[in-house]
C-alpha cells in the first residue's frame, strides 16, 4: 500500500502533487511502501513514477533506474506503467533476522537533470515459521531417590518469526509423575522445567516417554514437538569423604614446575562405580589457581605448574572435591591452604618525583630538587633498602622518612660551567646476596643573567674614506654572552656624547640586533680625522648586564680640495702677483714666488707647480720650481725681452683625479736704476706703517718671545735628558728604530717613540714636531755650476702640507700586534724619488712620490724578518697605490739639536710675522738669492 492512498479527496491529491513536485525540484524525496514477505512474483507494491511526480513518457529518456544496496533484484519497476512490483521471493527472516523492523531501501535515479529519490519498502512478517526445538529427543536421567517437587530444567523451542507469530505456549503429554512449569512474562530468566509430582520407582517404571508441544499465536497456528525420555537411576546413598577438611602446606616461592605440593586421599563406602572417586578442583576455584596448580584426577596429587611469587600472593586457598562415579554422582569437599615462603628475588624499585626542575643556577644550598621513593617487594631484611648518589656532584640525598629521600642542592651551581647533571641514584637491599637498582635523574640548570656581554677585544680601529655615502656600513661589532636564551640576546646602542658641538648620534648609528655600525652622514677628513666613541652591548636579562667597546674611526683623506693660492704679501689679495725685475739679473735669479696650500693631506696635498706656455709660442726666460713655486730666470735678460711678462702658473696636487688652480704673475722688466728708485719709495712707504705699529705690537712681540724662549728651554731640557740616558747598545740601541724619510736632497728622521694626539672630537689638533736632518748633495746641472740651495729655500705650503700629512699618517697607520708587540707602520721614500730642482726639497712621505719602489731595511745589513720589538717589512696604505717600507738607521746615527724644526700652526704664525717686514728685508732676500745663481739643478 502507498501512504497517502489514492482514496483521498481531490484537494489531498493536489497537496500531494505539490509536495512531490517540491521534492523533485530539490532532487531528493522519500516514499514509503509496504509488502508482505513471501509475496508472489509480480505482486503490486506501488505506483512509484506517479508518487515521485514523474511522467511515464520521460522514464526511458531520462534513464529511470532503481538501485538497492545488497538486496539484489527483489523489486523491479515497469517502465511502461511506472509500477513497482515484486520480482523475486522475499524472506523477511533472511533479510532482517529477528529484527522488529525490516525495510528495503531503494534509490531511484533519473538523468537530465540528475535527480535521486529515496524509496523505503517495509517487509511485513507472516507466520511462516513453526516453533523448533534443539532436537527431536531429550534424555533425562533422574535418580529414584529424588524428592517430590524436584525441578528439572528443559530447553524451550524457538520461532524465527516476530511479534505474535513468535509468542509460544507449551503443553506436556498427560502422565502421573511430572507436570510442566512454564514461566510467566516477568520470569523470563527462569527456564522451562519438569516438576516431580510423584516419587519414582525404577523397578516399577525404569523409563518414561513424554511429549512436549510448542504452539505459536500466528494465524494459522504452527506447532513443534520434542520427545522426552526419562530414565530412572539407581540411588547412590554415600558420598566420598576426605581424611581432613583442611590441609596446610608451606612452599618456597620460585619452586620449579612439577614440584609435589600434597597428595590427597578420599574414600566412598559405596561399591562399584558408586565407589570410584575422581578428584578435581571445585568449580568456584579462581583461574589463577588453576594456572599454578594441577590435581591428578585418579591419584589426588597436587603439583605446581606455574610460577609462585610471594610478592604476588602469600597464600593460595584451594577447594578440592571428590566425586564418585555413581549414576547420581555424590561429592565430598576439602580445603588445601598453600603458604608461599619469601626469598630475596626482587630488586629495589625507585620512583622519582620532580619538584623544582629545572633548578635555577642561583638556588641556595638546601633547595629540594626531587623526591625519591624506594621500595622492595621482599620482606624482612630482603626488603630493607639504602640509597646512594653519584659522587663528586653538588647534590646530596637526605632521608626524610621511611623509604623516602630528598635530592637537595649541596653547593652553588654555575650553568656556564655545567648546564646539565646526569645523576645516578643506587638503591640496594639487605638480602644475601643483595640486589640493587639504579635510576637516572637529569637535573637541568636554569640560567640567570649573571654574565655581561663581552667583546673579542676592548678596542677596534676602523678606517673609513671621507665623503662616504650616508647610511653606509663601516663596521660590525659583535659581543658574546655566556648566558642562554633571553639572557644571551644582545642588543647594541651608542654611548651618547658630544663631538664638538654636535651629538655623536648625528654621525653614526648602530643596529640594535646585528651590531652593524653605519655612518649617518658623509665624513670630512679635514673636519674630523678621528672619531672615537663607545658602543654598549646589553643583554635582555632581568636585571640587564652590559659592557662597552671603543671604536676608533679614522677618516681617510680623499682628494676633495683644490689647491688654494696664498696672498703674495701681507696687505695683498689673492689676485695677480706683480713684481719689478731688473734686466741685469743673471740666470737662476728668483724673481717671484707663488704660494699655495691644499686642505687635503698626503698625496692629495702634495703640490707641484707648472708654468704654462706663452700665448705667442715664444720661449719664456722664466721657469717655476716644480715643488717650491719659485719663479726664476733661465738665462740673462736682454733688450729683446718684452718689458711686461705675464706668466700663468698651474698649481696641481697629486690626488686621483688631480685638482688644479691657476696663478697669474705679472713681471715688469726695468733697468737697474729704475728698479732701485722704484724700490726706495716702497721701502719708505712700508717704514711708515712699521713705525706706527711698533707701539701696538711691542707687547705682542714680548709675549711671543717669552713663549718661544720657554719652548726652546723645554726642548733643550728634553734633549739633554734623552742624551744623558745610558744607551743599552750603541747610540740608539737595536730596539729603538728611527723612521727616516730620505731623498736626493735630504732626509727626515722621525722617532718611533713619538705619539701625536689627533682630532677625536674633543679639541683641535696639536702642533706637529718632526726631526729634519738636511743632507744636500750637489746635483749635476746642464747649464750652471753646482752650488748650494738658495738660503731662502723655506718650505713651501705644499711641502708643509705634505709633512703635516706625513705626521698624521703615523696616527692613521695600522697598529698590528705582531710577535714583538705593536708595530707602527711608517713609510719612507726610496732613492727612486726624482731629482729635485736647485733649492728644493723632496716632499715627505704622504705628500706624494712618483714611484712605488719602496724598501724596508733593518740595520745596515740586508733585509730580514722582524724580531721582537722590530717593525714589519712592508704594508700597504688603504686607498693608496704605494707599497710602504720601513728602514732602520745604523745604530751609530746621531741627531743634532739643530735638526729639530717645528711645523704646523706655529710655523704659519712665524711666517706671517716675517711677511710684515718691509721691502728692506725683501731686498736683502733678493741679494742673497743673487749669490746662488750658479746653484741650479
Amino acid at each position: 500500500m502507498v501512504y497517502p492512498s489514492r482514496g483521498y479527496q481531490k484537494d489531498r491529491h493536489l497537496l500531494l502533487f505539490f509536495i512531490i513536485l517540491v521534492a523533485w525540484e530539490t532532487g531528493s524525496g522519500q516514499v514509503h511502501y509496504s509488502v508482505s514477505e513471501e509475496a508472489k512474483h509480480g505482486t503490486f507494491v506501488g505506483r512509484i513514477a506517479q508518487d515521485l511526480g514523474l511522467e511515464l513518457a520521460e522514464l526511458v529518456p531520462r534513464l529511470f533506474r532503481v538501485a538497492s544496496k545488497g538486496r539484489g533484484d527483489l523489486l523491479e519497476v515497469n517502465l511502461q506503467n511506472g509500477i513497482l512490483f515484486v520480482n523475486s521471493r522475499i524472506d523477511r527472516e533472511e533479510l532482517c533476522g529477528r529484527s522488529l523492523e525490516c525495510s528495503i531501501h531503494l534509490e531511484v535515479i533519473v538523468d537530465r537533470p540528475l535527480q535521486v529519490f529515496h524509496v523505503e519498502v517495509e517487509v511485513k512478517d507472516i507466520n511462516d515459521n513453526p516453533p523448533v526445538f534443539a532436537g527431536t529427543q531429550k534424555n533425562l536421567f533422574i535418580a529414584e531417590s529424588r524428592s517430590l517437587d524436584s525441578r528439572f530444567p528443559l530447553e524451550g523451542a524457538s520461532d524465527a518469526d516476530i511479534g505474535e507469530n513468535a509468542m509460544l505456549t507449551y503443553r506436556l503429554s498427560p502422565n502421573e509423575y511430572f507436570s510442566l512449569e512454564v514461566p510467566t512474562n516477568h520470569e523470563q530468566l527462569k527456564p522451562l522445567g519438569l516438576v516431580l509430582r510423584k516419587p519414582l520407582d525404577r523397578e516399577e517404571s525404569p523409563k518414561l516417554h513424554l511429549v512436549l508441544t510448542a504452539t505459536d499465536r500466528g494465524k494459522p497456528e504452527l506447532t513443534g514437538t520434542i520427545q522426552l525420555l526419562v530414565e530412572v537411576l539407581d540411588a547412590n546413598d554415600n558420598a566420598p569423604a576426605f581424611d581432613r577438611t583442611l590441609y596446610a602446606v608451606k612452599l618456597p616461592e620460585n619452586v620449579p614446575n612439577g614440584t609435589l605440593v600434597i597428595k590427597l586421599n578420599a574414600s566412598d563406602l559405596d561399591e562399584g562405580l558408586n565407589g570410584d572417586i575422581i578428584y578435581s578442583f571445585s568449580s568456584d576455584v579462581f583461574p589463577d589457581i588453576k594456572s599454578k596448580f594441577y590435581i591428578d584426577p585418579i591419584s589426588g596429587e597436587i603439583i605446581s605448574i606455574g610460577h609462585l611469587d610471594f610478592e604476588e600472593s602469600k597464600a593460595y586457598k584451594i577447594r578440592v572435591e571428590a566425586i564418585d562415579k555413581g549414576y547420581l554422582p555424590l561429592a565430598g569437599h576439602c580445603t588445601v591452604v598453600v603458604e608461599v615462603l619469601d626469598t630475596n628475588d626482587n630488586a629495589p624499585e625507585l620512583t622519582v618525583t620532580s619538584l623544582s626542575l629545572p633548578i635555577s643556577e642561583d638556588a641556595q644550598p638546601g633547595t629540594v630538587i626531587t623526591l625519591i621513593n624506594v621500595s622492595d617487594r621482599d620482606s624482612g631484611a630482603d626488603g630493607q633498602v639504602t640509597c646512594s648518589l653519584t659522587p663528586h656532584v653538588p647534590f646530596k640525598l637526605v632521608s626524610t622518612f621511611k623509604n623516602y629521600y630528598s635530592l637537595v642542592l649541596d653547593s652553588a651551581l654555575d650553568r656556564e660551567s655545567m648546564a646539565n647533571y646526569e645523576l645516578v641514584v643506587t638503591a640496594r637491599d639487605g638480602g644475601s646476596p643483595s640486589l640493587s637498582a639504579t635510576a637516572s635523574v637529569s637535573v637541568e640548570v636554569a640560567d640567570v643573567n649573571d654574565n655581561a656581554p663581552t667583546f673579542a677585544q676592548p678596542e677596534y680601529t676602523v678606517f673609513v674614506k671621507e665623503n662616504n655615502p650616508p647610511g653606509s656600513h663601516i663596521f660590525t661589532v659583535s659581543a658574546w654572552d655566556a648566558d642562554a636564551q633571553e639572557n644571551a640576546r644582545v642588543s647594541y646602542s651608542l654611548v651618547e656624547r658630544r663631538v664638538g658641538e654636535r651629538a655623536l648620534s648625528s654621525y653614526v648609528s648602530v643596529h640594535a640586533e646585528s651590531g652593524k655600525v653605519y655612518a649617518l652622514q658623509p665624513l670630512d677628513h679635514e673636519e674630523l680625522e678621528l672619531l672615537q666613541f663607545q658602543v654598549s652591548a646589553r643583554d635582555a636579562g632581568v636585571p640587564p648586564q652590559g659592557s662597552n667597546v671603543t671604536l676608533q674611526v679614522f677618516v681617510l683623506d680623499e682628494n676633495d680640495n683644490a689647491p688654494a693660492l696664498l696672498p703674495p704679501g701681507a696687505g695683498g689679495g689673492a689676485g695677480a702677483v706683480s713684481e719689478l725685475v731688473s734686466r741685469s739679473v743673471g740666470a737662476g735669479h728668483v724673481v717671484a714666488k707663488v704660494r699655495a696650500v691644499d686642505a687635503d693631506s698626503g698625496y692629495n696635498a702634495w703640490l707641484s707647480f707648472e708654468l704654462q706656455p706663452a700665448a705667442g709660442g715664444g720661449r719664456s726666460p722664466f721657469r717655476v720650481g716644480l715643488y717650491t713655486g719659485e719663479i726664476s730666470t733661465t738665462r740673462a735678460l736682454d733688450e729683446a725681452d718684452a718689458p711686461r711678462q705675464r706668466l700663468l702658473v698651474l698649481v696641481k696636487d697629486h690626488g686621483e683625479p688631480a685638482l688644479t688652480a691657476t696663478a697669474t704673475v705679472l713681471l715688469s722688466l726695468v733697468e737697474s736704476g729704475q728698479a732701485l728708485k722704484a724700490s726706495s719709495p716702497a721701502s719708505a712707504g712700508a717704514a711708515g706703517p712699521e713705525v706706527a705699529l711698533v707701539d701696538v705690537n711691542v707687547y705682542l712681540i714680548i709675549a711671543i718671545c717669552a713663549v718661544f724662549s720657554l719652548l726652546v728651554l723645554t726642548l733643550l731640557l728634553y734633549v739633554a735628558l734623552r742624551c744623558s740616558a745610558p744607551p743599552t747598545e750603541g747610540a740608539w740601541g737595536p730596539g729603538k728604530p728611527r723612521l727616516v724619510c730620505s731623498s736626493a736632497v735630504g732626509s727626515w728622521s722621525y722617532s718611533q717613540q713619538r705619539r701625536q694626539k689627533v682630532c677625536s672630537g674633543e679639541g683641535p689638533p696639536k702642533t706637529d714636531l718632526m726631526a729634519f736632518s738636511p743632507s744636500l748633495p750637489q746635483g749635476p746641472s746642464s747649464t750652471d755650476n753646482p752650488r748650494q740651495p738658495n738660503p731662502d729655500w723655506r718650505y713651501s705650503a705644499s711641502l708643509r702640507a705634505g709633512m703635516h700629512s706625513s705626521v698624521h699618517l703615523e696616527e692613521a697607520g695600522i697598529l698590528r700586534a705582531g710577535p714583538g708587540g705593536p708595530d707602527q707602520q711608517w713609510p719612507t721614500v726610496s732613492s727612486a724619488t726624482p731629482e729635485p730642482e736647485a733649492g728644493e726639497v723632496s716632499p715627505p712621505v704622504g705628500a706624494g712620490v712618483n714611484s712605488n719602489s719602496w724598501t724596508f731595511k733593518y740595520g745596515p745589513g740586508n733585509p730580514k724578518q722582524p724580531g721582537p720589538g722590530e717593525l714589519p717589512d712592508k704594508f700597504i696604505i688603504p686607498g693608496s697605490p704605494a707599497i710602504i717600507s720601513i728602514r732602520q738607521e745604523p745604530t751609530n746615527s746621531q741627531i743634532d739639536k739643530s735638526d729639530f724644526i717645528t711645523f704646523g700652526k706655529k710655523e704659519e704664525t712665524k711666517k706671517k710675522k716675517k711677511k710684515k717686514k718691509g721691502n728692506k728685508t725683501q731686498e736683502k732676500k733678493e741679494k742673497g738669492n743673487s749669490t746662488t745663481d750658479n746653484s741650479d739643478q
